[in-house]
């Protein structure tokens, strides 16, 4: 007879568990004034106990706490215990008519004590909170330390990087104290490009149990990180600005020299996107007048955007040439790390992922397996993306450009200052104003003959609600007070219900000092209506609960500055204990926002780019973009009807006014092919690959050992620079320093330019071939061997192997295959051919090569050095 478990044995937990609770009166009398009612009860509805005790003052009251009293052991503990603890600390007990519940303390200190008693610690200031990590948290800090352990056990004095490419709301913070935690790390060091994040970092540590004893440190709490004791856990914070600072002769500034003497467990790189940030925060402050720009990045930049660009292209991936430490192991973070993941620069295996998607398809997943229970994921609203083609009479004054589309920079171009400042389209974008409130004349003519009506931002019924706080993203500080001066013209009565703010330009204040007028502003966001007219102000690290839909009103190239901005509106809106009766509850607000973009092709584009980007693990770039827009519909009007669009139909669009050659300039950008020395090396300890590379076309001409020149004159000037910033380079060894870069530099280029041109060689090989690849993988398996050695020069086997090596970038590489597909397929459709059979029958091999060279023709390789 099989022996009862001990969970059979031991009586099940009665229905009717201890609670302990605390609640305040809202409106209380002046001896009750700062004080707290803690309470015990077996009752479920613990209002209704606190409804009885009150006996003849019977108020209002807000109730803060209401926690089981049980110990993780599964013993309890009582409402006297939690007292106890509290006067223990001090906290005055008053004998309030005769009862001793009443303390002066906070909520906060309630909490701290419930935490101490469940735990069996003894905790400093209000680590109150107690929660776990989520499922998603708990894979990102396992994945990051078992890479960690086993490239430690391969190299003892490796320093390994781990990438952890986490959408905001993700919780950076908390799970990456968790993995040093586990890391047992005693001296982590967290360095932003961003200062303003600083207060969650420093929260986190300061709130969660788990973090008790704990050191914090920044520049801003002030501190000596060397007079904290070596045992005691220590987190310092820093910024790239301060780290980074030298002085006019490139030394480092003795205020920083500290660094050097602490040998730090974990360095955590938060907000990593600035490697492609560079670029996109210039996009981002174009918009500023000079000034206002200039204060803006040496505020937030202080170093300036140049001189980080040098520091990092100098150091590549050797971290120690630009931040003089040593530690035991990296740790990067970033909500939007495409140009990281494009280059290569982490494998598979370095990096963990936790996207919009991922986030939004959990969000779903928890609802549907726990219906009745609160949803962690159940505030982050989700995003949907709505684009409006506009009437023929608006697009004739501002088409143009790359790719032909309405030029929304040019539309709302303005000029002036201030009150003075006016539109030089003055009434197209008045017109406009009426469009989106669906009081255009074209808007009810087509109305009329579809039957129909589109749904405009402000007209909406199903989005006005969204629309109360709304961020209208402008092309400049002119456009921003032009559009606020129109608005407030007399015939424009329906605008000037919602209150304007301005945050652009110098007088709007620089960084974070821009923020304070607008949540003045919305108040509680439940009587008011705003909009925030900006240019770059406010589009990142910033959190405004009540700002549920942005107006894409500017040129945007890049993803990441449209997604950083795009999700400036995807923060949580909710309130905790909404009726001051239950603090366990919490009501949603915003369970969707809204993107409105008024360049359609644009907008396409930037979503299948971000999908695409998220997602470097996918080899088919329409399963990538489908997964994203199953949790981000995205509807367009096209001028009569509004439309869902699926991931087909997306990059249909996106790739709407692609000619021959843009297309050329997919299949010779730099970003196909990685010639940094991680890959060189890699090439370099294959006998097979030096082979390999040895067939392409014109590569012997560049002389014997080419790689391992680069590789060695690379390190060289590493060290050279070194020196350079320690002020030890005499002249000899500085003229020498310049030869030798100028050498390095010049080979890598002739490299990477030979590479391309193998690149080019590809669509002429997906020309010819029967076969239809779609991506990357396709063009090696689905192949015709000798086909492929005749076009290109190498084996499908060589090439396999180079992109296995990362010489190759599959992801670049995959888009490429797709666009040229997709590309091909239309141009063949509109002459009739719907197959590749007998296609070199019609213009044999000669013609489609010479096809191939029209397109390569077109434009001079671009390159990097």
């Amino acid at each position: 007879m099989n022996k009862p478990s001990v969970d059979e044995v031991l009586s099940p937990k009665p229905e009717a568990r201890l609670r302990i609770y605390a609640w305040t009166p809202n409106d209380p009398p002046a001896a009750y004034a700062g004080l707290i009612k803690v309470g015990q009860t077996t009752r479920e509805d613990v209002n209704e106990r606190i409804r009885q005790s009150q006996g003849q003052m019977q108020q209002t009251y807000t109730l803060h706490v209401d926690a089981l009293a049980e110990r993780d052991d599964g013993s309890t503990f009582r409402d006297n215990d939690v007292r106890q603890r509290l006067i223990d600390k001090k906290f005055a007990n008053p004998n309030m008519d005769g009862s001793r519940e009443w303390l002066r303390c906070t909520a906060d200190d309630v909490k701290t004590a419930i935490a101490e008693l469940r735990k069996g610690l003894r905790l400093s200031g209000t680590h109150h909170e107690d929660f776990v990590m989520r499922q998603e948290q708990t894979d990102a800090v396992d994945q990051t330390y078992d890479y960690y352990k086993s490239r430690w056990s391969e190299d003892a004095d490796a320093v390994p990087r781990f990438l952890w490419n986490a959408k905001m709301r993700f919780g950076k913070t908390f799970t990456s104290y968790q993995l040093a935690k586990k890391l047992k790390a005693k001296r982590v060091l967290v360095v932003t490009f961003k200062p303003a994040v600083e207060d969650a970092w420093q929260a986190d540590l300061q709130n969660h149990v788990d973090f008790d004893g704990w050191e914090y440190i920044s520049q801003k709490s002030g501190g000596d990180p060397r007079d904290v004791a070596a045992d005691t856990p220590l987190v310092y914070f820093g910024s790239f600005q301060n780290l980074l600072g030298r002085d006019r002769q490139g030394n480092i500034k003795p205020k920083n020299e500290w660094i050097h003497t602490i040998n730090w467990d974990l360095v955590v790189f938060d907000e990593y996107h600035f490697g492609a940030w560079r670029d996109s925060a210039k996009e981002l402050f174009e918009g500023e007048d000079d000034a206002a720009a200039k204060a803006e990045i040496k505020e937030q930049y202080a170093i300036g955007l140049d001189e980080v660009n040098e520091e990092l292209d100098v150091a590549g991936k050797d971290q120690d040439l630009f931040l003089p430490i040593t530690t035991r192991a990296y740790l990067y973070l970033s909500g939007t790390p495409f140009k990281a993941l494009a280059t290569g620069e982490f494998i598979e295996e370095q990096i963990f992922n936790w996207t919009y998607t991922d986030e939004q398809r959990a969000k779903a997943e928890f609802d549907a397996a726990h219906p009745n229970e609160r949803n962690p994921y159940g505030a982050l609203p989700q995003m949907r993306l709505l684009t409006y083609q506009m009437p023929d009479e608006l697009l004739s004054i501002a088409s143009g450009g790359e790719f032909d589309e309405f030029d929304l920079n040019e539309f709302f171009k303005a000029k002036g200052t201030g009150i003075l400042a006016q539109f030089e389209h003055k009434d197209e974008v008045q017109k406009w104003l009426e469009i989106i409130r669906g009081s255009g004349a074209s808007q009810a003519l087509e109305s009329l003959k579809t039957k129909s009506r589109p749904p405009w931002p402000y007209s909406d019924v199903r989005l006005l609600p969204y629309l109360n706080h709304a961020f209208w993203f402008l092309p400049n500080v002119a456009a921003c007070h032009a559009m606020k001066n129109l608005l407030e013209e007399d015939q424009n009565v329906f605008w000037q219900e919602y209150e304007v703010v301005v945050s652009a330009g110098a007088d709007a204040g620089v960084g974070l000092e821009a923020l304070p007028p607008v949540r003045e502003a919305i108040g509680s966001g439940h009587d008011t209506k705003t909009i925030v007219m900006s240019c770059g102000k406010l589009t990142t690290g910033v959190t405004v609960p009540q700002w549920s839909s942005i107006l894409m009103l500017r040129n945007l190239k890049s993803p990441e500055t449209y997604f950083q901005a795009a999700f400036r509106v995807q923060s949580p809106w909710s309130i905790k204990n909404p009726d001051g009766d239950d603090p366990n509850r919490e009501e949603v607000l915003k369970p969707a926002c809204f993107v409105f973009d008024f360049a359609p092709t644009r907008a396409l584009r930037q979503i299948s780019e971000y999908g695409i980007g998220l997602s470097p693990g996918e080899p088919n770039p329409e399963k990538a973009v489908a997964d994203l827009v199953s949790f981000l519909p995205v509807l367009a009007y096209d001028g009569a009807n509004m439309v869902q669009i699926d991931a087909g139909g997306i990059l249909d669009m996106a790739m709407a006014g692609t000619s021959a050659t843009l297309l050329a300039r997919k299949w010779e950008s730099a970003m196909l092919v990685n010639v940094d020395n991680d890959t060189l090396r890699r090439v370099l300890d294959s006998e097979e690959a030096m082979s390999a590379v040895a067939r392409i076309e014109g590569w012997r001409a560049l002389g014997d050992n080419v790689i391992e020149t680069i590789i060695n004159k690379s390190e060289k000037v590493k060290e050279l620079k070194k020196k350079a910033k320690d002020g030890e380079l005499d002249k000899k060894e500085k003229k020498e320093l310049t030869e030798e870069e100028k050498e390095y530099k010049s080979l890598r280029k002739k490299v990477q330019e030979k590479l391309i041109k193998f690149a080019t060689r590809i669509p002429a090989f997906m020309y010819l071939t029967d076969f239809r690849e779609n991506t990357l993988v396709d063009v090696i398996t689905k192949i015709e061997p000798e086909l492929f050695l005749t076009v290109t020069g190498l084996t499908v086997a060589d090439f396999n192997l180079l992109v296995e090596l990362k010489v190759f970038n599959t992801e670049r590489m995959n888009a490429a295959v797709f666009a040229f597909r997709r590309y091909e397929d239309a141009s063949l459709r509109y002459t009739g051919i719907d197959s590749h059979e007998g296609l070199a029958k019609i213009g044999g091999y000669d013609t489609v090569i010479a096809k191939e060279a029209a397109l390569t023709d077109e434009k001079e390789p671009e390159t990097t050095d």
